[in-house]
Parts: C-alpha cells; sequence; structure tokens
C-alpha cells in the first residue's frame, strides 16, 4: 500500500522503555516527515541509540506505537516486517565493518546476503555507491584494516545508501573523527540525503554535526523530547 498523502515518514507515540528499574524512553513523541533530516541531541546514555533500536525493531518498546509510513513496526512480522526492514539504510558508530571482506563486499553485504543480488550485478553497485563518497574503485579491493578511520566511516556510507533506502539513521556519525573528516563527513551526509530526497534520523551530542546536517534539532532529555 502507497504511503497516503501528508503521512509522516516517521512516528514514534507514547514509545517507552525500561531495563530493570531504569526508564530510558519515557513516553516519547517524534515525528519525521518525509524527505527531512532529523538529529536528535542528547548526552551519552539519555536513549538516542535504544530509540534508533526500537524503529529499527531491534528492541521492542514496552508500549506506545512506531509508525514508518503509516504502519506499525511493531506489530510486523516475516515478509512484512523484511519488506520495512529494506526501506532502512544505517551507518554505525564505528562504520562495523566486516574485516574478514573486501570493501566492496562490505558495501555490497546486503545486496547479496540480503536480497540474493549476483556479485558481478552488486560489485557494479558497490563500486558506484563508494564513488558518491569520494572513494575509487581501488578502494574497493581493500581490506578495512588498510583503511583510516574516516575512510571506515565513508565505506559504512556507501553501504548505507547502497539499496537505496528511504529512511537512512546515522548513529553518531563523526565520533572519533578529526574536526576536517568530521566536517568531510558531515557534508557527504548533507549530500546524500539532499540528492536523494531521502529521510534520516542521526543522533549525536556534537552540536556542530547537528547543526550541519539537520533540517530540524531535537532533544532527549529524562526519556523525552
Amino acid at each position: 500500500m502507497a504511503r497516503i498523502a501528508n503521512t509522516p515518514k516517521v512516528e514514534l507515540r507514547g514509545v517507552k522503555k525500561r531495563f530493570g528499574q531504569k526508564v530510558v524512553l519515557d513516553g516519547l513523541d517524534l515525528t519525521i516527515e518525509a524527505g527531512q533530516s532529523l538529529v536528535v541531541i542528547g548526552g551519552s546514555g539519555t536513549g538516542k541509540s535504544v530509540m534508533i533500536k526500537c524503529v529499527l525493531g531491534i528492541l521492542r518498546p514496552d508500549a506506545g506505537t512506531i509508525l514508518v509510513d503509516g504502519k506499525d513496526v511493531t506489530r510486523l512480522h516475516g515478509r512484512n516486517r523484511d519488506a520495512m526492514l529494506r526501506k532502512f539504510g544505517m551507518l554505525f558508530q564505528g562504520a562495523a565493518l566486516f574485516d574478514s571482506m573486501s570493501v566492496w563486499e562490505n558495501v555490497a553485504f546486503g545486496l547479496i546476503q540480503g536480497r540474493g543480488m549476483r556479485r558481478r550485478k552488486a560489485k557494479d553497485i558497490a563500486i558506484e555507491k563508494l564513488a558518491k563518497v569520494g572513494l575509487g574503485p581501488e578502494v574497493g579491493q581493500l581490506s578495512p584494516a588498510e583503511l583510516s578511520g574516516g575512510m571506515q566511516k565513508r565505506v559504512g556510507l556507501a553501504r548505507a545508501i547502497a539499496a537505496d533506502p528511504e529512511i537512512i539513521f546515522f548513529d553518531e556519525p563523526t565520533t572519533g573523527l578529526d574536526p576536517i573528516m568530521a566536517d568531510v563527513i558531515n557534508n557527504l551526509i548533507v549530500d546524500t540525503v539532499k540528492g536523494t530526497g531521502t529521510t534520516a534520523l542521526s543522533i549525536t551530542h556534537d552540536m556542530v554535526s547537528a547543526r550541519k546536517i539537520a533540517d530540524r534539532i531535537a532533544m532527549l532529555y529524562k526519556g523525552k523530547i
């Protein structure tokens, strides 16, 4: 079913999550419109990563509703859940690359494993996406261990956009980078989101990054926005 006009791309309503006695999300309400880049800021341990994991379905909220294109992702199973997950791309905090694979295989991982794409076609797409983040085809043959931290982040971004997702999640995209490389990554994120019309949800404690990549900034504090 197509997304109804004016339906938010992502919407969290009254989302709650606790671990034992610790309340992490306490009735969280959040709306992201299609094509918008929203950055959620907050200190360490405020629940930013938990929020993203709930949207991705990695964690199940204790209460509340999480809607993507008007569908409650917490109630999806099997093929319906797989179809929803194909809308998502993710840039992990530490790039999270597989050392046992070449760079291009990392970028193409979801295409080959998740979609059953032939390796030759997947490699062509991987090289194309690497070019979009400023890396030449020769980088595709390298091991992630041969790359600097900034280059690993670029590869992680190429992997995030490999399947042309509708929504990309950025988890602390500039953590561990020097200011110059952080600015390069920020510019790549802006170019990627604006150039493709993708919806983006980023979490960070870096206000410089937040101001650069956000259309809108929200603060998560005591489990609420």
